[in-house]
């Protein structure tokens, strides 16, 4: 079994964390439903992660009850953080640090939108290629000069870091970590189960 941690605080893009949190736990249904439901067929464990035990407000009012606090590390095989509105999580060092430290152990460290800004204070996008969502590319650029800021592609991969565009660009890059983890028929098979047109 793989363990999908996703981050989620205060004014996060709703479809950010929710889009792959959707894809993984579909992915898991699908895969367990053609390997007779067994509990050794589970696939991926989705949960969600927060600085506290208390409802996240997420963009748009939604109130959001994590699972649990942020984790030791090494706990986790994908690590996911989602965007949104960061300006306030990105000067929670205890937060940043636990990315950078849970990075460490995770076998994929992965962003949606503005989730790119958070990994990029924690030192893990220098010297790669990456993407955010269109309306934030120049300033993750300015920001943080060390990174390389790809437009007009949904996801970049880098092999232990992945990140995406915004919003919906989440759902694509999840079916690819998909294909990644557990191959391209489950990958196809999560998408067609969810009636998502998967840009690919």
């Amino acid at each position: 079994m793989l363990s999908v941690g996703i981050l989620v605080f205060d004014d996060v893009e709703i479809l950010d964390f929710s889009g792959p949190y959707e894809v993984f736990s579909t992915a898991a249904r699908v895969h367990g439903r053609s390997n007779g439901n067994h509990a050794a067929a589970n696939l991926f464990q989705c949960f969600l992660v927060a600085p506290s035990m208390r409802p996240v407000r997420a963009r748009g009012g939604l109130k959001v009850l994590p699972d649990c606090v942020l984790l030791p590390s090494a706990e986790l095989d994908v690590l996911l953080v989602p965007g949104g509105d960061v300006s306030a999580i990105l000067n929670d060092d205890a937060v940043i640090d636990w990315i950078a430290a849970q990075s460490l152990g995770a076998v994929i460290t992965a962003s949606v939108c503005t989730g790119a800004f958070l990994l990029a204070k924690a030192g893990l996008l220098d010297g790669l290629d990456v993407t955010t969502h269109w309306e934030d590319q120049d300033d993750l650029q300015a920001g943080f000069p060390a990174l390389s800021v790809k437009r007009d592609v949904a996801w970049v991969d880098c092999g232990k870091v992945v990140t995406s565009g915004g919003i919906s660009a989440g759902v694509d890059m999840s079916l690819h970590l998909v294909e990644r983890l557990a191959g391209p028929e489950l990958a196809a098979a999560t998408a067609r189960q969810m009636e998502y047109r998967w840009l690919q």
